[in-house]
């Protein structure tokens, strides 16, 4: 089958052809994101192969059917920028990445948090200029703090893992506890009440969805310990931007080690160095020094890279054979609440 890559990037484009000798499919790797003013790209291929930036709305799929696309794959878990009731209605199945490397990503989030607490970045460049003091470079210790992580799914579980080593005290919010998880020591399930007023870091490993929206907003700020940091590898909009400056600003949050940025689309992946950067927003959150942000690159390692890929060609070619989708997912999927888990939805959670 073709099919029409958008938003291509070495990295994905080398994976992908790396996974395609197992497939045989032909693939047109196109540098633009998909949208509806991008879709005609598609004409004549079967499928569309989309990136977490692109915007696959009611427009976009309806230019993309008209080209004779029958299957939107997505190279990624989160699915928020797909609108799935247009899809159901044009006949077009979705399917995902549901799991690459959990590793990757929850590995980067405690990079982030670790590179902020201890001062990292500004150490690095204090010594590049010949600058050795220690001054304002003191850090402190993961060992014995608590630390939530919300959305126990599997990148989730990894985090909650990693913190636990370190000698935290993990608390964790899921709908749908896991036993194993609850069974480490020093792991214990918990409501967001307690997540907010207890914890001195949250990691958020939720997917994004109308619940989750702003799930960290002012009045979440207001709810927490004073000098929290807060660390997001999940989905931008997790985090209500505006709201996080101002809790930088009074101290509220202690720091914020960031890989997504809710406005980011337009913006992360691309080379924007000789540029003005035109987000206000955004530039105002890097003027911090207790905020450390990265380019949505928690899933950026050789073993995720060929995961996406070989699960991506994998889903196209069951589509492709009359096969079950098994990864395909579906309007429905996203209705109710969903503080779970990053790989979004599980069946009949109890309250926690």
């Amino acid at each position: 089958m073709e099919i029409a890559v958008f938003d291509t990037h070495r990295f994905d484009r080398e994976a992908l052809e790396r996974a395609n000798v197992r497939y045989g499919h032909r693939l047109e790797f196109l540098e633009p994101r998909l949208t509806s003013a991008t879709a005609a790209l598609a004409q004549g291929s079967g499928a569309v192969c989309s990136f977490v930036n692109d915007r696959v709305d009611a427009e976009a799929l309806e230019r993309i059917a008209a080209a004779g696309v029958r299957l939107v794959a997505l190279r990624g878990a989160g699915y928020n920028h797909v609108d799935l009731a247009a899809a159901a209605r044009l006949g077009i199945p979705v399917v995902r990445v549901p799991e690459y490397s959990p590793h990757a990503v929850a590995e980067h989030a405690i990079a982030l948090l670790l590179a902020l607490v201890r001062g990292i970045p500004r150490a690095r460049d204090r010594v590049r200029d010949l600058n050795f003091s220690l001054e304002g470079l003191v850090g402190f210790d993961l060992h014995g703090k608590t630390a939530a992580v919300a959305g126990a799914g599997r990148i989730g579980k990894v985090a909650a893992r990693i913190l636990a080593g370190f000698g935290c005290r993990v608390l964790v919010y899921d709908r749908t506890p896991d036993p194993e998880i609850a069974a480490l020591p020093g792991v214990r399930y918990t409501d967001l009440d307690e997540v907010y007023r207890e914890s001195h870091v949250i990691s958020l490993h939720v997917p994004l969805t109308p619940e989750t929206h702003h799930l960290l907003d002012a009045a979440a700020f207001s709810r927490m310990r004073r000098g929290v940091y807060v660390v997001n590898t999940g989905r931008g909009a997790l985090i209500d931007t505006r709201a996080l400056i101002e809790a930088l600003k009074s101290g509220k949050v202690g720091g914020a080690a960031l890989d997504v940025y809710e406005e980011e689309e337009g913006i992360f992946f691309r080379d924007l160095s000789d540029q003005v950067l035109q987000d206000d927003v955004l530039a105002r959150l890097l003027t911090f020094p207790n905020v450390l942000v990265t380019a949505h690159q928690a899933f950026l390692t050789r073993e995720a890279l060929d995961n996406i890929a070989d699960t991506t060609l994998a889903n196209v070619t069951a589509f492709e054979r009359g096969e079950p989708l098994v990864n395909e997912v579906r309007a429905a999927d996203v209705l109710g609440p969903a503080l779970e888990g990053e790989d979004g939805p599980r069946a009949a959670p109890p309250a926690v």
